[in-house]
C-alpha cells in the first residue's frame, strides 16, 4: 500500500487507527536513535530515513535524483514493515540482529533481504528497532553502499 502523502505527518494521519500508534512509536524511536546526518523523508510511499544529497551528492544509483535510502517504515496491507539496508549489506549487522531478536520478541523473525515484517502492532520490538537504527552512521552507510552496490 503506497501512500501519496507528501510528508510524514500526513502519512501517519491517513493510516488506519489500529496502526497509527505503533507507526508513531516507530517513528519516534528511530528519530531518537538514528545518528545525526540522516534525514526523514517520504519515499516509495513510506516514511524513509535517507542520506541527503548534501552528504552524498551522487544519490541513489537507481535514480540519482533521489537521496540515498537507508531505513524505511511502512504500514502494509498485512503487516508493518521496517526496511533497513544495513542488514541487507552488512553480514555482521544481520547476524547481530538475528541474535538479538529473540531477546526482544517471542514471535518468529519474519525477515526478507532488508525487510522485517510484523503481523501485529504489539509484536514490534521498539527498543530493538531503536538500537538497530543507531548502529550505522551516514558515513559508514555511504562507505558500505559504495563498496557493495555502486558500480
Amino acid at each position: 500500500m503506497q501512500s501519496t502523502a507528501p510528508n510524514p505527518e500526513l502519512y501517519l494521519a491517513e493510516l488506519p487507527e489500529a496502526r497509527q500508534q505503533v507507526m508513531n512509536d516507530l517513528r519516534e524511536v528511530i528519530l531518537k536513535h538514528i545518528p545525526d546526518g540522516f534525514e526523514e523523508a517520504m519515499g516509495y510511499g513510506m516514511l524513509g530515513y535517507v542520506v541527503p544529497h548534501t552528504l552524498y551528492p551522487a544519490g541513489y544509483h537507481c535514480d540519482p535524483k533521489l537521496p540515498l535510502p537507508f531505513m524505511g517504515i511502512a504500514s502494509q496491507k498485512n503487516h508493518i514493515a521496517v526496511y533497513h539496508m544495513g542488514i541487507y549489506a552488512d553480514e555482521n549487522l544481520l547476524t547481530w540482529f538475528k541474535e538479538e531478536y529473540p531477546k526482544h520478541s517471542k514471535t518468529k523473525l519474519d525477515l526478507g533481504k532488508s525487510c522485517i515484517r510484523f503481523r501485529k502492532p504489539e509484536y514490534v520490538p521498539l527498543a530493538l528497532i531503536g538500537e538497530l537504527a543507531s548502529k550505522m552512521t551516514p558515513q559508514e552507510w555511504i562507505e558500505l553502499y559504495t563498496r557493495t552496490f555502486k558500480r
